[in-house]
């Protein structure tokens, strides 16, 4: 049985992570956020099955959520106060440390991955 990249069992614990955030959050965002983690879940699959041009949307996608969060002031002002302790520490950790740890095995995933070509190419 192979074993899960990395950057897949990132993205499950970002989707779960994100799923018991869901019902914290404003209810006029839920089919937003129903949508991002199925992004992250459809990325999830796409990466386990060896497509790994998903790995491009990994990082861009965890770009844009980190620098979205850093823009919505109702955001920055939830996690320099806060206010609502849990929801503040559920955003810094499935908004920052979890999207900074996707990064981080995606771009391993893909120096692996670029690797393993070079290696096949000599053989």
């Amino acid at each position: 049985m192979p074993s899960i990249p990395p950057v897949v069992i990132m993205l499950i614990v970002i989707s779960i992570v994100g799923a018991i955030a869901i019902p914290f959050g404003a209810p006029q965002f839920l089919d937003r956020a129903i949508a991002l983690e199925l992004s992250f879940i459809l990325l999830a699959v796409l990466t386990y099955k060896g497509f790994y041009k998903a790995l491009y949307a990994c990082i861009t996608l965890a770009i844009i959520i980190m620098v979205g969060n850093s823009l919505a002031s109702p955001h920055v002002e939830m996690m320099t106060t806060f206010s609502k302790p849990l929801n503040a520490v559920m955003l810094i950790l499935g908004g920052y440390v979890l999207q900074g740890a996707l990064i981080g095995t995606t771009i391993l995933q893909l120096v692996r991955t670029r690797q393993d070509i070079v290696q096949n190419q000599k053989n």
